[in-house]
């Protein structure tokens, strides 16, 4: 009796630890959807570099989807997936502090008179 309680709070609290790291990978996908909607509407990130970094993000979601499809994501693809995350987030930031800027809000050139 005693081995099926142990096993019962095992697998509760390791679903609960699957659960836990799901909705951490789910919200830092979340943030990086935004940074992305933030440079696109401050004019830091061009349609093109846009466009690139959300076709980034959905690789990583079906990556998670891909991990997540037998109900177990194993240490590997957890590993691959943060570090996915990592390539995507240091895009982000390279992207938005390349100096580019979409046409209607780069700067207008003096005009020459």
């Amino acid at each position: 009796m005693k081995f099926l309680i142990v096993t019962a709070a095992a697998l509760f609290f390791t679903s609960l630890s699957l659960e836990a790291e799901a909705a951490r990978r789910d919200n830092r996908q979340h943030r990086q959807h935004h940074r992305i909607q933030e440079g696109v509407k401050s004019g830091e990130l061009t349609r093109k570099e846009a466009a690139g970094l959300r076709a980034q993000q959905r690789k990583i979601r079906r990556m998670e989807h891909k991990a997540e499809a037998d109900g177990t994501v194993t240490g590997g693809e957890k590993r691959r997936i943060e570090r996915a995350q990592d390539r995507a987030s240091k895009s982000i930031y390279k992207q938005k502090h390349d100096d580019q800027q979409r046409g209607d809000n780069a700067p207008q050139a003096p005009a020459h008179e």
